[in-house]
Protein backbone atom coordinates (compact mmCIF):
# COMPACT_ATOMS: atom_id res chain seq x y z
CA UNK A 1 0.00 0.00 0.00
CA UNK A 2 1.91 2.97 -0.95
CA UNK A 3 1.61 6.53 0.54
CA UNK A 4 2.51 9.70 -1.64
CA UNK A 5 -0.83 9.84 -3.50
CA UNK A 6 -2.84 8.85 0.35
CA UNK A 7 -2.52 5.14 -0.18
CA UNK A 8 -3.88 2.80 -2.93
CA UNK A 9 -3.61 -0.89 -3.75
CA UNK A 10 -3.61 -2.08 -7.49
CA UNK A 11 -3.29 0.61 -10.04
CA UNK A 12 -4.31 4.22 -10.57
CA UNK A 13 -6.83 5.74 -13.09
CA UNK A 14 -5.00 7.74 -15.65
CA UNK A 15 -7.24 10.17 -14.82
CA UNK A 16 -5.68 10.18 -11.04
CA UNK A 17 -2.17 9.85 -12.41
CA UNK A 18 -2.57 13.19 -14.29
CA UNK A 19 -4.71 15.12 -11.76
CA UNK A 20 -1.29 14.40 -9.19
CA UNK A 21 1.19 16.26 -11.89
CA UNK A 22 -1.01 19.01 -11.58
CA UNK A 23 -1.81 18.17 -15.38
CA UNK A 24 -6.19 18.28 -15.62
CA UNK A 25 -8.04 21.48 -16.89
CA UNK A 26 -10.89 21.17 -14.01
CA UNK A 27 -13.75 21.89 -17.10
CA UNK A 28 -17.20 22.83 -14.37
CA UNK A 29 -19.98 22.21 -17.45
CA UNK A 30 -22.53 23.57 -14.56
CA UNK A 31 -23.70 23.72 -11.11
CA UNK A 32 -27.08 22.30 -11.81
CA UNK A 33 -27.24 18.46 -9.88
CA UNK A 34 -30.21 18.49 -7.93
CA UNK A 35 -28.99 14.99 -5.77
CA UNK A 36 -28.63 17.40 -2.22
CA UNK A 37 -25.70 15.66 -0.60
CA UNK A 38 -24.89 16.76 2.80
CA UNK A 39 -21.25 16.96 2.25
CA UNK A 40 -21.55 18.73 -1.01
CA UNK A 41 -18.53 21.30 -1.20
CA UNK A 42 -19.73 23.59 -3.82
CA UNK A 43 -19.12 27.41 -2.97
CA UNK A 44 -22.72 30.00 -3.41
CA UNK A 45 -20.66 31.18 -6.70
CA UNK A 46 -21.33 27.87 -8.23
CA UNK A 47 -24.22 25.96 -6.46
CA UNK A 48 -27.16 25.41 -8.30
CA UNK A 49 -25.63 28.11 -11.19
CA UNK A 50 -25.97 26.72 -14.53
CA UNK A 51 -22.26 28.57 -15.54
CA UNK A 52 -19.58 26.46 -17.04
CA UNK A 53 -15.98 27.06 -15.72
CA UNK A 54 -12.77 26.43 -16.64
CA UNK A 55 -10.65 25.93 -13.74
CA UNK A 56 -11.50 29.71 -12.46
CA UNK A 57 -12.29 31.25 -15.14
CA UNK A 58 -15.58 31.66 -16.58
CA UNK A 59 -16.96 30.36 -19.77
CA UNK A 60 -18.83 32.89 -21.78
CA UNK A 61 -17.74 31.53 -25.06
CA UNK A 62 -15.92 27.70 -25.92
CA UNK A 63 -12.66 30.15 -26.59
CA UNK A 64 -12.22 30.50 -23.05
CA UNK A 65 -12.00 26.70 -22.67
CA UNK A 66 -9.03 26.57 -25.05
CA UNK A 67 -7.37 29.39 -23.58
CA UNK A 68 -7.36 28.27 -20.06
CA UNK A 69 -6.06 24.67 -21.34
CA UNK A 70 -3.54 26.28 -23.26
CA UNK A 71 -2.26 28.59 -20.43
CA UNK A 72 -2.03 25.51 -17.94
CA UNK A 73 -0.42 23.90 -20.71
CA UNK A 74 -3.15 21.14 -19.84
CA UNK A 75 -2.40 17.04 -20.62
CA UNK A 76 -5.89 16.47 -20.24
CA UNK A 77 -9.61 17.73 -18.76
CA UNK A 78 -12.12 16.29 -15.80
CA UNK A 79 -15.25 17.07 -16.72
CA UNK A 80 -17.56 17.85 -13.89
CA UNK A 81 -20.15 20.02 -11.87
CA UNK A 82 -23.13 19.73 -10.64
CA UNK A 83 -23.77 17.08 -12.91
CA UNK A 84 -22.34 17.40 -16.45
CA UNK A 85 -24.60 14.72 -17.68
CA UNK A 86 -27.61 16.83 -17.10
CA UNK A 87 -26.38 19.26 -19.91
CA UNK A 88 -25.59 16.57 -22.38
CA UNK A 89 -25.20 18.30 -25.20
CA UNK A 90 -23.10 21.06 -23.92
CA UNK A 91 -20.66 18.28 -22.60
CA UNK A 92 -20.79 16.65 -26.28
CA UNK A 93 -19.44 19.94 -27.38
CA UNK A 94 -16.55 20.40 -24.73
CA UNK A 95 -15.66 16.92 -24.99
CA UNK A 96 -15.56 17.34 -28.96
CA UNK A 97 -13.25 20.66 -28.98
CA UNK A 98 -10.55 19.12 -26.85
CA UNK A 99 -10.46 16.55 -28.90
CA UNK A 100 -10.55 18.36 -31.95
CA UNK A 101 -7.63 20.40 -30.84
CA UNK A 102 -5.96 18.61 -28.60
CA UNK A 103 -5.80 15.10 -30.16
CA UNK A 104 -6.69 11.45 -29.03
CA UNK A 105 -4.15 11.89 -26.29
CA UNK A 106 -5.82 14.34 -24.36
CA UNK A 107 -7.07 11.72 -22.06
CA UNK A 108 -10.76 13.52 -20.91
CA UNK A 109 -12.73 11.59 -17.80
CA UNK A 110 -16.08 12.59 -16.83
CA UNK A 111 -17.81 12.47 -13.16
CA UNK A 112 -21.80 12.05 -12.86
CA UNK A 113 -24.36 10.89 -9.96
CA UNK A 114 -27.12 10.60 -13.25
CA UNK A 115 -28.07 6.84 -14.44
CA UNK A 116 -26.41 7.33 -18.26
CA UNK A 117 -28.32 5.18 -20.92
CA UNK A 118 -26.19 3.22 -23.40
CA UNK A 119 -27.18 5.26 -25.97
CA UNK A 120 -25.91 8.33 -24.17
CA UNK A 121 -22.47 6.38 -23.38
CA UNK A 122 -21.91 5.58 -26.73
CA UNK A 123 -22.14 9.11 -27.77
CA UNK A 124 -19.73 10.60 -24.98
CA UNK A 125 -17.74 8.00 -26.06
CA UNK A 126 -17.76 9.07 -29.63
CA UNK A 127 -16.90 12.71 -28.68
CA UNK A 128 -13.84 11.51 -27.18
CA UNK A 129 -14.12 10.27 -23.43
CA UNK A 130 -11.95 8.05 -22.14
CA UNK A 131 -12.85 7.44 -18.13
CA UNK A 132 -15.92 8.15 -16.44
CA UNK A 133 -16.47 7.85 -12.70
CA UNK A 134 -19.68 7.30 -11.37
CA UNK A 135 -20.85 9.36 -7.95
CA UNK A 136 -23.43 6.80 -6.09
CA UNK A 137 -24.93 9.11 -3.61
CA UNK A 138 -26.58 6.00 -1.56
CA UNK A 139 -24.17 3.88 -1.75
CA UNK A 140 -25.50 2.13 1.33
CA UNK A 141 -27.82 1.14 -0.64
CA UNK A 142 -26.80 -1.38 -2.94
CA UNK A 143 -30.10 -2.07 -5.23
CA UNK A 144 -29.62 1.36 -6.57
CA UNK A 145 -30.05 -0.48 -10.31
CA UNK A 146 -29.93 2.61 -12.32
CA UNK A 147 -26.23 3.78 -11.52
CA UNK A 148 -25.03 0.02 -11.25
CA UNK A 149 -26.93 -0.62 -14.94
CA UNK A 150 -24.90 2.38 -16.57
CA UNK A 151 -21.74 1.03 -15.35
CA UNK A 152 -22.28 -1.65 -16.46
CA UNK A 153 -22.95 -0.59 -19.81
CA UNK A 154 -20.22 2.01 -19.60
CA UNK A 155 -17.88 -1.41 -19.31
CA UNK A 156 -19.12 -3.25 -22.24
CA UNK A 157 -18.45 -0.01 -24.16
CA UNK A 158 -14.60 -0.46 -23.20
CA UNK A 159 -15.06 2.70 -21.40
CA UNK A 160 -12.18 3.07 -17.92
CA UNK A 161 -15.25 2.87 -15.56
CA UNK A 162 -14.97 3.65 -12.26
CA UNK A 163 -16.98 4.70 -9.20
CA UNK A 164 -15.82 7.83 -7.00
CA UNK A 165 -17.41 8.77 -3.12
CA UNK A 166 -16.19 9.92 -0.19
CA UNK A 167 -15.38 7.75 2.27
CA UNK A 168 -18.13 8.23 4.83
CA UNK A 169 -17.21 7.87 8.13
CA UNK A 170 -18.46 4.13 9.28
CA UNK A 171 -18.84 3.04 6.14
CA UNK A 172 -16.14 0.73 5.47
CA UNK A 173 -18.51 -2.47 4.86
CA UNK A 174 -20.80 -0.94 2.17
CA UNK A 175 -17.73 0.47 0.45
CA UNK A 176 -15.97 -3.14 0.23
CA UNK A 177 -19.00 -4.15 -0.70
CA UNK A 178 -19.02 -1.49 -3.94
CA UNK A 179 -15.04 -2.69 -4.50
CA UNK A 180 -16.65 -6.19 -4.67
CA UNK A 181 -19.10 -5.37 -6.99
CA UNK A 182 -17.11 -3.14 -9.25
CA UNK A 183 -14.73 -5.77 -9.30
CA UNK A 184 -16.95 -8.33 -10.58
CA UNK A 185 -18.75 -6.39 -13.31
CA UNK A 186 -15.47 -5.57 -14.75
CA UNK A 187 -15.11 -1.80 -14.28
CA UNK A 188 -11.45 -0.71 -13.63
CA UNK A 189 -11.62 1.23 -10.20
CA UNK A 190 -13.20 2.28 -6.68
CA UNK A 191 -11.68 6.11 -5.86
CA UNK A 192 -12.35 7.52 -1.72
CA UNK A 193 -11.85 10.98 -1.20
CA UNK A 194 -11.75 11.95 2.56
CA UNK A 195 -14.49 13.48 3.44
CA UNK A 196 -14.19 17.44 3.69
CA UNK A 197 -15.69 20.67 5.35
CA UNK A 198 -16.20 23.57 3.21
CA UNK A 199 -17.31 26.99 3.84
CA UNK A 200 -20.90 25.70 1.96
CA UNK A 201 -21.21 22.35 3.85
CA UNK A 202 -20.15 23.20 7.26
CA UNK A 203 -23.65 23.65 8.80
CA UNK A 204 -24.83 20.21 7.31
CA UNK A 205 -22.17 18.31 8.20
CA UNK A 206 -22.21 19.22 11.55
CA UNK A 207 -25.45 18.44 11.96
CA UNK A 208 -25.04 14.97 10.88
CA UNK A 209 -22.75 14.41 13.42
CA UNK A 210 -19.39 14.60 11.85
CA UNK A 211 -16.44 16.37 13.19
CA UNK A 212 -13.14 18.09 12.02
CA UNK A 213 -9.93 15.31 11.81
CA UNK A 214 -7.72 18.24 13.77
CA UNK A 215 -7.67 22.06 14.22
CA UNK A 216 -5.12 22.18 11.02
CA UNK A 217 -7.55 20.27 8.44
CA UNK A 218 -10.70 20.30 6.14
CA UNK A 219 -11.03 16.25 6.73
CA UNK A 220 -13.69 14.72 9.02
CA UNK A 221 -12.99 12.63 11.55
CA UNK A 222 -12.73 8.92 10.71
CA UNK A 223 -12.73 9.20 6.90
CA UNK A 224 -9.51 7.93 6.31
CA UNK A 225 -9.81 5.47 8.95
CA UNK A 226 -12.68 4.50 7.34
CA UNK A 227 -11.07 3.74 4.07
CA UNK A 228 -8.17 1.74 5.74
CA UNK A 229 -10.33 -0.38 6.94
CA UNK A 230 -12.90 -0.47 3.48
CA UNK A 231 -9.54 -1.61 1.44
CA UNK A 232 -8.22 -4.12 4.33
CA UNK A 233 -11.55 -6.43 3.30
CA UNK A 234 -12.17 -5.39 -0.17
CA UNK A 235 -11.16 -7.91 -3.01
CA UNK A 236 -7.65 -7.49 -4.68
CA UNK A 237 -8.92 -4.70 -6.78
CA UNK A 238 -7.38 -1.02 -7.55
CA UNK A 239 -8.76 1.11 -5.23
CA UNK A 240 -7.80 4.38 -4.10
CA UNK A 241 -7.87 7.05 -1.37
CA UNK A 242 -6.85 10.42 -1.76
CA UNK A 243 -6.55 12.35 1.45
CA UNK A 244 -7.41 16.18 1.83
CA UNK A 245 -3.94 17.09 2.23
CA UNK A 246 -2.74 16.09 -1.06
CA UNK A 247 -4.67 17.55 -2.65
CA UNK A 248 -4.37 20.79 -1.30
CA UNK A 249 -0.57 20.32 -1.14
CA UNK A 250 0.27 18.43 -4.14
CA UNK A 251 -2.55 18.75 -6.44
CA UNK A 252 -3.03 21.63 -6.67
CA UNK A 253 0.08 23.42 -6.13
CA UNK A 254 1.68 21.28 -9.01
CA UNK A 255 -1.35 22.91 -10.84
CA UNK A 256 -0.62 26.29 -9.68
CA UNK A 257 3.17 25.99 -10.52
CA UNK A 258 2.37 24.71 -14.39
CA UNK A 259 0.00 27.50 -14.89
CA UNK A 260 2.35 29.95 -13.56
CA UNK A 261 5.44 28.87 -15.55
CA UNK A 262 3.21 29.35 -18.93
CA UNK A 263 1.44 32.54 -17.68
CA UNK A 264 4.32 34.46 -15.18
CA UNK A 265 4.98 37.67 -16.45
CA UNK A 266 8.86 39.44 -16.04
CA UNK A 267 8.22 41.09 -13.51
CA UNK A 268 6.16 38.27 -11.22
CA UNK A 269 8.24 35.96 -9.35
CA UNK A 270 7.17 32.18 -9.31
CA UNK A 271 6.90 31.12 -5.74
CA UNK A 272 7.21 27.30 -4.41
CA UNK A 273 3.81 27.13 -3.55
CA UNK A 274 3.02 28.32 -7.19
CA UNK A 275 2.25 32.11 -6.76
CA UNK A 276 3.05 34.62 -8.14
CA UNK A 277 5.12 37.32 -5.70
CA UNK A 278 5.40 41.11 -7.41
CA UNK A 279 5.38 44.69 -5.98
CA UNK A 280 2.01 47.12 -7.09
CA UNK A 281 1.91 50.90 -6.96
CA UNK A 282 -2.05 52.57 -6.47
CA UNK A 283 -3.24 55.45 -5.62
CA UNK A 284 -2.63 57.91 -8.18
CA UNK A 285 -4.96 59.73 -9.99
CA UNK A 286 -3.33 58.85 -13.77
CA UNK A 287 -1.55 55.58 -13.20
CA UNK A 288 -0.02 55.30 -17.05
CA UNK A 289 1.41 58.80 -16.69
CA UNK A 290 2.74 57.60 -13.82
CA UNK A 291 4.14 54.81 -15.21
CA UNK A 292 5.80 56.79 -17.91
CA UNK A 293 7.11 59.12 -14.83
CA UNK A 294 8.81 56.62 -12.86
CA UNK A 295 10.33 54.73 -16.15
CA UNK A 296 11.96 57.81 -17.58
CA UNK A 297 12.86 59.05 -13.63
CA UNK A 298 14.39 55.48 -12.59
CA UNK A 299 14.93 54.19 -15.57
CA UNK A 300 12.77 51.11 -15.51
CA UNK A 301 12.46 48.62 -18.09
CA UNK A 302 9.07 48.47 -20.16
CA UNK A 303 8.55 45.13 -18.99
CA UNK A 304 9.20 45.60 -15.29
CA UNK A 305 6.33 47.69 -14.78
CA UNK A 306 3.05 47.36 -15.85
CA UNK A 307 -0.50 49.05 -15.68
CA UNK A 308 -3.59 46.55 -15.06
CA UNK A 309 -6.66 48.23 -16.14
CA UNK A 310 -8.79 45.21 -14.23
CA UNK A 311 -7.16 45.99 -10.98
CA UNK A 312 -6.14 49.79 -11.43
CA UNK A 313 -2.60 49.40 -10.28
CA UNK A 314 0.91 49.47 -11.05
CA UNK A 315 2.69 46.32 -11.56
CA UNK A 316 6.41 45.60 -10.98
CA UNK A 317 9.02 43.41 -9.08
CA UNK A 318 9.18 43.59 -5.64
CA UNK A 319 12.02 45.31 -5.41
CA UNK A 320 11.37 48.12 -7.64
CA UNK A 321 8.02 48.56 -5.28
CA UNK A 322 10.45 48.25 -1.95
CA UNK A 323 12.52 51.00 -3.79
CA UNK A 324 9.85 53.08 -5.13
CA UNK A 325 8.68 53.36 -1.56
CA UNK A 326 12.00 54.76 -0.23
CA UNK A 327 12.51 57.30 -3.10
CA UNK A 328 8.94 58.20 -4.48
CA UNK A 329 6.65 59.11 -2.16
CA UNK A 330 4.04 60.78 -3.09
CA UNK A 331 0.33 62.00 -1.63
CA UNK A 332 -1.98 59.16 -1.80
CA UNK A 333 0.97 56.92 -2.88
CA UNK A 334 0.64 53.69 -1.94
CA UNK A 335 3.27 50.61 -2.52
CA UNK A 336 2.88 46.83 -1.19
CA UNK A 337 4.49 43.39 -2.23
CA UNK A 338 1.54 40.58 -2.71
CA UNK A 339 1.20 37.01 -3.22
CA UNK A 340 -1.69 36.13 -5.70
CA UNK A 341 -2.64 32.79 -7.11
CA UNK A 342 -1.55 32.37 -11.20
CA UNK A 343 -5.66 31.86 -11.96
CA UNK A 344 -8.15 33.87 -14.57
CA UNK A 345 -9.55 35.41 -11.06
CA UNK A 346 -6.12 36.44 -9.85
CA UNK A 347 -7.01 35.55 -6.04
CA UNK A 348 -5.05 38.25 -3.50
CA UNK A 349 -3.91 35.62 -0.44
CA UNK A 350 -0.86 37.86 0.59
CA UNK A 351 -0.43 41.93 0.97
CA UNK A 352 2.34 43.49 2.69
CA UNK A 353 2.57 47.34 2.47
CA UNK A 354 5.85 48.64 2.55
Amino acid sequence: MKKEKGFYVGRLSPGCEMCAKGAKLVLFVTGICGKGCGFCPLSEKRRDKDIAWANEREITGIEDILIEAEEMNALGAGITGGDPILRLERTLEYISLLKKRFGPDFHIHLYTATPVSKENLQKIKKAGLDEIRFHLTDYENQENTGIWKSIESAVELDLHTGVEIPAIPGADSAIAEIAHRLNNVGAAFLNLNELEFSDTNQEEMQRMGYKLKDELSHAARGSEETAKKAIETAPEFNIHFCTSSFKDSVQLKNRLLRRAKRTAKPYETITEEGLLLKGIVTGAADLKRLRIRLMEEYDIPADLIAFDPVKLRLETTAEIAAFLAENHRGAGLVYAVIEEYPTADRLEVEKHIL
